[in-house]
């Protein structure tokens, strides 16, 4: 059930909280949004790749001359054609990326590191005539020993993947070539002392499988490589200038010979903020001077994008027993994929992020197997983190015989707790939201009949700030054209728009808002890190401001005062007794003088520190092992809820998906190390039949750090659907699930387990 968001702010806006249609949503509903499959150029081509068959070879020759005769095909290209790429660090927006293992990841050099590796390209007049040459190109492999499991991996007589990879121990490199690429640590006040004070201590370890995704529209792009030797590029990407800046690097080429279009965008989560396509189309479009376009078949997507880390994290905590934690140790082991750099250090800050706890250890390890390089998914790292400390935290309470809501609100992370990796939280929502979960209808209703139980678990996630961009023009019809660099996904135009009306005084409808190039807005970071309506949308609050300063100047100069006279309220201008509304004025701006451009860049360092607490019912159907999920509530602090649609139809998609990886979805290899489920028939999504409605309580506790109280709201949904969901099937049928997924087969056998131990 949907109402109206809890607040604890005492501010009232004119456009903020509303519900007005979306900006682009007759585009979408008619089918007329541009999405990159519906860009065409009369002379183009069709690319496609040929992938390793291998999860880890040697790459002894490759021979296309075959492909490069057949009628219909205008160009080839293997990891020769790639500038050389070695030992080059880049910063691309989101931190140093070392350029050779980017680019080897879109094409492999001298090795293939995981089944669907690319290895070779083509382009031809079509798809079909493309795929029949990747046929007849002939590949030699020497085939090597592989590794997919995360232990495995660590062992000192694992395969290796990278002879050169040394273990960044702390800031000190190693000096034996090894899967592990870093170890973490993160520590505050005296474990050892906590420990000896606690009266419960309990350890436990969990796993995780390696889950994708799975956004509708697969990886596509265009590339055009002009004769000017100018590269465009549309696509379907979460960040247009982090792309940009990726192809620039790997091709070696000016940044400013780049233009990146963001087309519209079929889902992300944080997948589509890396390249594959795009680099690989634009060679071969400069090899055969035609725009080439590139678009992924779902099993393409499964084997050679990024898929979040599989994990194995050991958990200890203490406590007193009137409930207080006094300790808590974590051991967290991340698949980084292919290739180092993964989900640890999210993970590795948020597991403890939820409670205050005075004495705290983090290890962490980024570990390299031969899987595909895994990338962000919604709040990277902090579901798995979460889903082994909130289960913990279950048990521990359980076990101290207390509710499991009191223990939380007990140790509850609030204004001044230290998290154990440094930062000190400014004014947050965590006590708030379990306050709400208290008051719910959902939590104060019996929950009756057999194999049924109800759970409980809580989620965090940072949200970043970063660098974004926007442009405002002032119409004379007393509207306002805004123009952004942040893709859409899930509604942010409207969002930002309403910020910026919000700002001007005028109507949601009356701000036209457009997502553009790379050439025809400043820089802007990607879209993720449920940064842009808060980071967008500072810049647009920002605008507003540069707006309705010119905007008194012109009213200044129409009544012969000082502009400092001008007062604004409302969206009034006025000045003894005189007043004209943003429209009257906007209608004047050509007696006034030029025309009125507004600008704003901003750049924010800080977290917006995003809490939520996740209520679940479920039914075990102890003969199958299926569960069913009979009620689910998801409550967050979204600080102002600016769009509360938009708000509530995040917090139910971060819990559908949540609830897909804790009930059926894994990556599943066969003894050969290849995937065995990569089609969205054999990979299991929940459906509608797998969901009920989903509730949501939307709680405002306004972030200090934005005018309007504004925290991201999109990834902390998915944190801690998997841990309620186990404390559910915990409750219903007494087994304790410490593996992701909770798949019918998996239960069911714990359940026989569990029986055999009790007779």
């Amino acid at each position: 059930m949907n109402g109206s968001p809890i607040s604890y702010s005492d501010q009232k806006y004119k456009v903020l909280g509303t519900r007005p249609i979306r900006h682009d949503g007759t585009d979408k509903v008619t089918g007329r949004a541009i999405y990159t499959n519906d860009v065409h150029f009369p002379d183009m081509v069709h690319g496609k790749i040929l992938r390793s068959p291998h999860p880890h070879a040697r790459i002894k020759s490759i021979d296309t001359s075959a492909a490069e005769a057949l009628p219909g095909v205008f160009a080839v290209i293997t990891g020769q054609d790639w500038p050389n790429l070695k030992d080059k660090i880049a910063d691309l927006g989101e931190g140093a990326v070392n350029l050779s293992d980017l680019g080897e990841n879109c094409m492999a050099q001298e090795k293939v590191l995981f089944k669907g590796h690319p290895v070779a390209a083509v382009a031809a007049r079509s798809v079909h005539v493309a795929e029949e040459a990747l046929a007849l190109i002939q590949v030699a492999y020497e085939p090597l020993p592989s590794v997919i499991d995360v232990l495995e991996a660590m062992q000192d007589d694992a395969p290796i993947l990278h002879e050169s990879l040394r273990t960044d121990h702390l800031g000190k490199p190693g000096d034996q070539p090894t899967n592990v690429a870093t170890h973490l640590q993160f520590e505050t006040g005296d474990l050892d002392a906590g420990f000896a004070a606690a009266d419960v201590v309990i350890e436990r370890e969990y796993k995780t499988a390696m889950v994708h995704q799975a956004y509708i529209e697969p990886q596509n792009s265009v590339a055009l490589w002009n004769e000017d030797g100018k590269l465009k590029i549309w696509t379907s990407t979460q960040g247009a200038f982090a792309c940009r800046a990726q192809v620039a690097e790997l091709l070696q080429i000016p940044l400013s010979s780049v233009t990146v279009t963001p087309c519209e965008i079929g889902g992300g989560f944080g997948g589509k903020i890396p390249v594959y396509l795009e680099p690989v189309a634009a060679l071969l479009s400069r090899k055969c001077g035609r725009p080439v376009k590139m678009v992924m078949q779902r099993d393409e997507v499964f084997e050679a994008t990024g898929p979040t880390p599989g994990t194995v994290i050991r958990i200890k905590l203490g406590a007193t027993r009137e409930g207080k934690l006094v300790a808590g140790d974590a051991w967290l082991a991340y698949e980084a994929g292919a290739f180092p750099g993964g989900m640890l250090g999210p993970g590795c800050m948020c597991v403890f992020s939820c409670v205050d706890l005075p004495n705290a250890r983090v290890n962490g390890f980024d570990v390299c197997l031969n899987k595909p390089k895994v990338q962000p998914y919604r709040a990277p790292g902090a579901t798995q983190a979460a889903f082994a400390f909130e289960s913990a935290m279950n048990e521990l309470a359980e076990t101290l015989g207390m509710c499991r809501l009191i223990f939380r609100q007990l140790n509850a992370a609030k204004e001044g707790t230290r998290r154990v990796d440094g930062p000190i939280y400014p004014k947050v929502g965590l006590v708030e939201c379990l306050k709400a979960a208290e008051e719910s209808e959902h939590w104060n209703t019996p929950l009756e009949g057999a194999h049924r139980g109800r759970g409980i678990a809580a989620g965090f996630w940072f949200n970043i700030g970063l660098k974004s961009s926007v442009s405002a023009t002032v119409n004379n019809d007393g509207t306002v054209s805004l123009l952004e660099g942040s893709t859409d996904i899930g509604g942010t135009r409207t969002s930002i728009a309403m910020q910026l009306a919000e700002t001007l005084g005028i109507a949601a409808e009356d701000v036209h808002p457009k997502v553009v190039d790379t050439d025809s807005v400043g820089y802007t970071d990607v879209t993720g890190g449920s940064r842009t309506t808060f980071a967008t949308g500072l810049a647009a609050y920002e605008v507003g401001l540069d707006l309705r300063k010119q905007l008194c100047r012109r009213a200044a100069t129409l009544w012969e005062c000082e502009a400092e006279d001008v007062t604004f309220e409302a969206g009034t201008f006025s000045h003894n007794g005189n007043s004209l509304t943003f429209r009257e004025l906007a209608a004047k701006l050509p007696e006034t003088g030029q025309p009125v451009v507004g600008r704003a860049s901003i750049s924010k360092d800080c977290s917006t520190n995003a809490f939520g607490v996740h209520l679940c019912d479920v039914e075990v159907d102890p003969e199958t092992g299926k569960v069913r999920i009979l009620r689910y509530t998801a409550i967050q602090d979204a600080g102002k809820a600016i769009h509360p649609s938009y708000v509530e139809g995040q917090l139910q998609g971060g819990a559908a998906q949540g609830i897909g990886w804790a009930l059926n979805e894994e990556y599943f290899y066969r003894d050969d190390h290849t995937i065995a489920n990569s089609s969205l028939l054999d990979y299991r999504i929940p459906t509608c039949y797998d969901l009920p409605m989903i509730d949501t309580i939307i709680v405002e506790v306004p972030n200090p750090d934005h005018p309007y109280g504004v925290r991201g709201v999109g990834e902390t949904p998915i944190v801690a659907p998997p841990a309620a969901v186990a404390a559910a099937i915990s409750r219903a049928c007494g087994v304790r699930m410490r593996e992701l997924p909770m798949s019918p087969p998996k239960l069911w056998k714990a359940i026989a387990e569990a029986k055999q131990t009790q007779a």
